[in-house]
Formats: structure tokens, C-alpha cells, sequence
């Protein structure tokens, strides 16, 4: 649990936009689009709007284990044969940032999928608290539940007009820290993009393992994006990560942003940083295509 009080205080952290976010803006973006009330504030002037059109997009579900798990879809309307893209959520689940992120890669010309992978253990957009959120869902959501989920929705996307050769991963926060976790369970992915997930920790049945202990087998090469005044993930834990990574022979690279701390891409939270939350994304894309994503 001490993982995840950490994780929470990086995202509860102040930043010059904490101050002056009004009621009327805080409520109609976090409630009237799909925020999660946990994630409250919300910053409504930042939040991009991507439209679907030219897209088709929404809500499809699977069904894993007897389970039926959500996914938000966005691909090019009538495309076949197209990379493919999940989009692994924050803590806060498939919220209108992660839809967002998803359209944004669609627009590119990739299949993205946002699997909801909390819904065995509850609706993340329910939780009053990030406290609530991470003691009764987060902490209780096993890794070896969410890599099956993932493996589905590839497999779907595989058999719906992705290209099973132009697969790639990317996730932020919780999610970054699967996204890195996942390119070591998936040697068939081309790449991965890790924004801001933790890489080490307290093992436990949940996550008997972290980024840090999967380096030495890992092979996919991993974009990892993270801010120098991150409060949740030390600049000495990338340190090792990288010293792991290259005794491995791994390629994977690191950018450290010296004005960001933690969820620094979040547009719809007081965290955002909006430069190096566009360079990050460019760099995303390029590392997707250089590696044979697109």
C-alpha cells in the first residue's frame, strides 16, 4: 500500500494551476463529460477536445473469462490492416482524457483501444476519494488479470482489422508502469511508450513484480517519459532502471522533463504542463513509427 499513497500524493500535488479553478468549470468537465470524481479538480480551459470525425469510435465489449470488459475503440471509418494502439488508463480508468488520447492516435491512422481493466473491482468513476479509489480498486486489480485483458483486446483487434505485425503500447501512470510490465509479457509488441509509471516497488499478490525486476528479459524497446519534479518516482529509481536496461543490451530510452513533475500529459488536470506534454506526444509518435508501429 505504501506504493500506492505515494502514487496518490504525486497526483494531489500543487502546481501553479491548483489555485483559481472554478466550481462551475470543476463540475461540468468532471461530470458532465466522464472525469472521474476522484480526479477532481479539473481544469476545464486545458482539456483538448479530438472530434470523431472521419472516425469510427465508441464503446465495444468483450467478453474474457466469463467477464464482458469494456473497451473505447477509435480507428479511421472503413480502414483495414492498421496499427494498433492500446491506451493503458491512470488509476481513474477509461475517463474522457484516455477516450481523448485514443481519437488523437486515430486521427494518425492507428486502431486504439482503451480497455476498462478496473471492472472486476469496481467503477473507478465512482470513487469519491483517490484514497477510496486506490484502497478498494487499484490495490485489488492483479496484474496477471490485467495482462490476460490486454492479450483480448489485442487478440480482438487482431481479428478486426489490425495489423498484428504493428503493435504498440503506451500508458500513464498506473498505466505507464503496466505499459512497461506488458512489453516484457508481449515479445510480439513492436514498441511501448511508459508515461510517468512507477519502476520499482513493494512486491505483493497484486504486482509481485515491477518494471525493475522484468528489465534483464525484456526486449521491446520502451519510450519512457517522466518529470524531474515528480514527487512519486525518484530520479535514482530511473537511474537503475536505465543501468538494468543496458546491462540487458535493451534499447529503450528515457526523457526526463525538468519543468514536469507527475502526469504531466493530463490536459485536465492541474499537473499538465502543455510543452512537454506535446513534445512527449511527438516523441511517442516518432518512437512508434522508428519501430515499426505505423
Amino acid at each position: 500500500m505504501k506504493d500506492l499513497v505515494q502514487d496518490a500524493a504525486s497526483l494531489l500535488s500543487k502546481t501553479s494551476l491548483s489555485d483559481g479553478v472554478g466550481r462551475r468549470d470543476f463540475l461540468k468537465v468532471a461530470l458532465g463529460t466522464g472525469f472521474a470524481v476522484a480526479a477532481m479538480p479539473v481544469v476545464a480551459q486545458n482539456v483538448i477536445k479530438t472530434d470523431t470525425v472521419g472516425l469510427t469510435a465508441g464503446t465495444l465489449h468483450l467478453t474474457v473469462n466469463g467477464q464482458t470488459v469494456p473497451v473505447y475503440r477509435a480507428q479511421p471509418e472503413g480502414k483495414t490492416n492498421l496499427p494498433v494502439i492500446v491506451v493503458v488508463s491512470e488509476i481513474f480508468g477509461v475517463h474522457e482524457h484516455i477516450a481523448d488520447v485514443a481519437r488523437r492516435f486515430a486521427k494518425l491512422g492507428y486502431l486504439a483501444l482503451a480497455p476498462e481493466l478496473f471492472v472486476r473491482q469496481g467503477d473507478p468513476s465512482k470513487a469519491a476519494t483517490i484514497a477510496d479509489l486506490q484502497r478498494d480498486i487499484i490495490a485489488k486489480t492483479p496484474d496477471a488479470q490485467v495482462m490476460g485483458d490486454i492479450d483480448a483486446t489485442f487478440a480482438w483487434a487482431k481479428a478486426n482489422g489490425g495489423n498484428p505485425d504493428k503493435m504498440g503500447i503506451t500508458g500513464f501512470c498506473w498505466g505507464g508502469r503496466i505499459a512497461w510490465m506488458y512489453a516484457a509479457h508481449n515479445p510480439q509488441l513492436k514498441a511501448a511508450v511508459a508515461w510517468y509509471g512507477r519502476l520499482v516497488g513493494e512486491a505483493n499478490a497484486m504486482t509481485p513484480t515491477y518494471p525493475i525486476d522484468i528489465a534483464p528479459q525484456l526486449k521491446v524497446p520502451v519510450l519512457g517519459l517522466y518529470g524531474l519534479k515528480d514527487t512519486g518516482i525518484s530520479q535514482d529509481s530511473i537511474a537503475r532502471m536505465k543501468e538494468a536496461l543496458n546491462r540487458a543490451g535493451n534499447k529503450s530510452q528515457f526523457v526526463v522533463y525538468p519543468n514536469s513533475g507527475h502526469a504531466f500529459h493530463a490536459d485536465y488536470r492541474p499537473s499538465y504542463v502543455e510543452a512537454d506534454a506535446k513534445d512527449g506526444f511527438a516523441r511517442a509518435i516518432a518512437w512508434f513509427r522508428e519501430h515499426g508501429v505505423m
